[in-house]
């Protein structure tokens, strides 16, 4: 698996890591023993940085991940988790639930620290706190040596600019939004690479839309957006070519991008992922995608405070 750097931090991660959300069954019920293993697969294939949070199936994504990083060398791995999300609508930036947060953390995941932690979408609440209460609360924590790298999380352009413009971050994680369909991460990387920032990019799929599995009844996109994006899974497939597939391979192949997040509960879905990074692109195919996408290309969706996008 083919590694780069991340930003300043000093980190080197695979192009492709692994997210444990499924753990927490966020998705679908999981099979204990198939979750467990997808953890041990992702690692025996280089998907070595691993990224989950508190709120993935309220603790239990992290509690899964601990046990199945059990007896793995804590230097074969890379491993961040969030905090300040812990349900659909409760959030907790303050100092304090920082603090209480990474504890709670390390003892599910069975680890002495973090490597990075991440304030968790942060358009929901109000962004002044994570700048004066939130990150100051965890940079002191950081200091203690129980976090390595800071920084934050978040679906909307806007939150990244307002925090850098008044405090430093390590690393970002943006997700749905460096898709074959949504490119809008594009727009802020020159300025996160001018501020030494690790970009972390997420959810190549854009929440199923680029996949052939049908789409949550909670799936935010227009219904111009999921046509188009039927119509080019339908291209790909009349190329015998799952639109996953060139999913995957168009969010990596950005050297700008140093990884991207992909997570599965299912071992087999981490070993095709991994197939296909190390397979070049059907640049052909991708121009004739990109060509369906373009009339609904970079459209999202609110998320959050209004007053954050």
């Amino acid at each position: 698996m083919e590694h780069r750097a991340l930003g300043n931090t000093g980190l080197s991660v695979p192009v492709l890591s692994f997210g444990a959300s499924s753990l927490g069954q966020e998705f679908r019920p999981v099979d204990l023993n198939e979750a467990l293993r997808a953890v041990r697969v992702a690692l025996d294939l280089g998907l070595n940085f691993i990224d989950t949070s508190p709120y993935y199936g309220r603790g239990m994504s992290e509690v899964l991940l601990g046990v199945a990083l059990r007896g793995v060398p804590r230097d074969q791995y890379l491993l961040g988790t969030k905090l300040g999300r812990y349900d659909a609508a409760h959030f907790d930036f303050s100092a304090k639930r920082v603090v209480e947060s990474v504890d709670v953390s390390l003892h599910r995941l069975g680890v002495d620290h973090l490597d990075i932690c991440l304030c968790h979408d942060i358009e929901f609440v109000d962004m002044a706190q994570i700048v004066e209460e939130t990150l100051p609360a965890l940079r002191r924590v950081q200091q203690q040596g129980k976090v390595r790298f800071v920084g934050i999380s978040g679906y909307p352009m806007k939150v990244f600019r307002y925090v850098l413009d008044r405090t430093e971050l390590d690393v970002i994680l943006s997700y749905n939004q460096y898709t074959l369909q949504n490119r809008k991460l594009l727009s802020i990387v020159p300025y996160l690479q001018a501020k030494g920032v690790g970009i972390i990019n997420a959810a190549p799929f854009g929440a199923r839309l680029l996949t052939n599995a049908p789409l949550p009844a909670w799936h935010k996109a227009s219904e111009a957006v999921k046509t188009a994006c039927r119509r080019a899974a339908e291209q790909c497939a009349a190329r015998g070519v799952d639109i996953a597939q060139l999913a995957v391979q168009f969010s990596i192949r950005n050297t700008d991008m140093p990884t991207c997040v992909v997570g599965s509960a299912n071992p087999e879905n981490v070993r095709k992922w991994a197939a296909w990074a190390s397979q070049p692109i059907d640049e052909q195919l991708l121009a004739q995608v990109e060509q369906t996408l373009t009339p609904v290309m970079d459209q999202g969706h609110i998320e959050g405070r209004p007053e954050n996008n």
